[in-house]
């Protein structure tokens, strides 16, 4: 048994042998297909990524081509964008090149035109105010010949003697019965000696509105500054003029009508209602600004303002006349303010007691200036 024991141990070992031998040839065989199945795995993959990147490449052409011709579009959209653009700018600045001939040609016009006035002024400006002298001198004369020819014939005449008045009565009779009883209105001699206390009066009210102005005054009462430069024109016109006489312009309507307010509140201090001023400028523009100026300085409404009102404005010197001439036969105290674009003054304008007219800046004044 012991001899046959090895003996079977070996034939054990050989069918073990045989099939190691088996195994080993078998796993080289099926290695090999599975070595394949990845290699074509990996092929297909590459080829899919290949596909997909040239699905991408192609993708991306199409964008870039698709950007270029925008691109092109803009540069030529720019390219017409900016002949527009040339075009504009040099036709506005022909325009403006235009307008500026045009400017230079007026501006030398304006200057010829100006050279031309003054040339006149020198030249003509002394013979009109030659002209203008005689014939006030002519009008003066003509006054003063008919007033002497009136107080001859007065002397001849034979009036009735009145009787006598004691020299009480004389000195009692005031100066308003006298008016009333003559129905007409005296005539302001502010300049006079004779008239001292109404100076000191006039005076007296002018340092009022200098150096306490009142901006609530009752109407008819100077509600505005009234500075030295105006103070010292209105007392010219009264004491030097003696309330009939021009005043140089101060350069704007409402500094006149300031200047006018001030005079007509004095005034309507001195006479009350009789006043009556009348107004008179060339259009209605400017009769607008004198009647808000006045409501302005002076406190008062449109009311005020009519034919039968303290105020009156008028655009012709005729009807100024008339009506002036009319307050006189009443007893009323007419005071004529004359615009500084009046030119051309009525000398009728000059009989009243009281007027005042603005003269225009000489270095303002246009060569048709006349009377």
């Amino acid at each position: 048994m012991n001899s046959d024991s090895p003996q079977t141990q070996e034939q054990e070992q050989e069918p073990s042998i045989k099939a190691s031998d088996n195994s080993a040839t078998v796993a080289p065989a099926a290695e090999q297909p599975t070595a394949e199945i990845a290699e074509n795995s990996a092929a297909a993959e590459a080829i899919a990524r290949v596909s997909q990147l040239q699905r991408q490449e192609a993708a991306w052409r199409k964008k870039i081509a698709a950007l270029q011709a925008s691109y092109q579009k803009l540069l030529s959209q720019n390219a017409e964008t900016q002949a527009d653009m040339a075009r504009l700018v040099q036709e506005a600045l022909s325009e403006l090149e235009q307008r500026k001939q045009a400017l230079l040609l007026s501006v030398e016009q304006l200057e010829r035109r100006r050279d031309r006035i003054r040339e006149e002024m020198r030249t003509s400006f002394a013979g009109t105010s030659q002209e203008i002298a005689i014939r006030v001198q002519g009008f003066k004369d003509y006054l003063v010949g008919s007033l002497q020819d009136l107080a001859a014939a007065a002397e001849q005449l034979e009036l009735p003697t009145a009787p006598e008045q004691t020299q009480q009565d004389v000195v009692e009779t005031r100066p308003s019965d006298a008016v009333r009883a003559s129905g007409s209105p005296p005539t302001p001699k502010f300049a006079e000696q004779s008239f001292q206390a109404t100076t000191k009066q006039i005076r007296s009210i002018l340092d009022q509105y200098r150096t306490r102005p009142d901006y609530y005054a009752p109407p008819w009462q100077l509600r505005r500054t009234f500075e030295p430069v105006h103070a010292g024109r209105v007392s010219n016109w009264f004491f030097t003029s003696g309330g009939r006489g021009a005043i140089r312009t101060m350069g704007s309507r409402l500094q006149n009508i300031l200047i006018s307010s001030a005079i007509i509140s004095v005034l309507r201090q001195l006479y009350g209602d009789r006043l009556r001023t009348l107004i008179l400028a060339n259009t209605p523009e400017r009769l607008g600004e004198w009647r808000r100026g006045l409501q302005e300085c002076l406190g008062i409404s449109r009311p005020d303002f009519g034919p039968e009102r303290g105020i009156v404005l008028f655009e012709a010197a005729e009807p100024l006349v008339l009506k002036a001439d009319r307050l006189v036969a009443d007893g009323q105290m007419p005071l004529v303010l004359i615009d500084e674009t009046e030119d051309l003054i009525n000398l009728s304008l000059l009989q009243f007691p009281l007027w005042l007219a603005f003269a225009p800046d000489p270095q303002q004044t246009s060569s048709d200036f006349r009377f």
